[in-house]
């Protein structure tokens, strides 16, 4: 692919994220007293999007419930995300990720993150796995007003990259965020995460299994 820079998504390209954000979406909810299961919740539905999507629907769907600001849910939400993370040292980066960063600092690329989650998770898990000094520019969902599949995150990520978006290629694991980068007129490579849920990636121009298949 011509291009000249790439930028990745987080949740599920950086870190198989999704399963610990659905215990601790899920436990949240227990704690207001919601007890359905995650296919009644229809959490596949949310993976790839913001904090605000999920609770404003579950603030919609349950107004009796969810009585506060969509923040206040999200803050919970967040804090026992958190002691997951912190707790677990079992949760690393996935598998050829940091090979194929190192790969591509070497090359020259400039590399960037357009992640939906909020800039202080960004940084933990990004600190964590060493990894943190790749980047050249994060953007984070709390800093655009429209999420995913809307292009503004990855509209954002081009330029504080200096970058124009057709010279960027993107790395997503979900139907949100693939249709995201399409809108910001930018290539994208798909890489299947079985623990993503069943995503919808034709929009993709490539999909992959593991990030050996990316040749730079």
């Amino acid at each position: 692919m011509n291009n000249k820079a790439f930028i990745f998504d987080m949740d599920g390209v950086i870190i198989d994220s999704e399963p610990i954000h659905a215990r601790a979406k899920m436990a949240t909810l227990r704690e207001y007293g919601i007890t359905l299961s995650a296919q009644e919740i229809d959490l596949d539905k949310y993976v790839g999007r913001s904090s605000k999507s999920f609770w404003g629907d579950m603030k919609a769907r349950f107004p009796d419930v969810f009585t506060e600001e969509w923040q206040v849910m999200a803050g919970k939400k967040h804090e026992k995300y958190m002691d997951i993370f912190n707790n677990d040292a079992t949760i690393k980066a996935i598998p050829g990720l940091p090979e194929l960063l190192q790969r591509l600092k070497a090359k020259g690329y400039k590399i960037g993150l357009g992640s939906s989650s909020i800039r202080p998770m960004v940084n933990n898990v990004l600190t964590r796995f060493g990894i943190i000094e790749y980047f050249d520019a994060l953007t984070t969902g709390d800093e655009v007003e429209h999420a995913k599949p809307d292009p503004a995150i990855y509209l954002l990520a081009a330029k504080r990259l200096g970058v124009n978006p057709a010279d960027c290629t993107v790395v997503e694991d979900a139907a949100s965020g693939v249709k995201a980068a399409k809108a910001a007129g930018m290539q994208c490579i798909a890489v299947r995460n079985p623990n993503s849920g069943q995503q919808d990636l034709s929009l993709a121009d490539r999909i992959i299994n593991k990030y050996e298949e990316i040749s730079i």
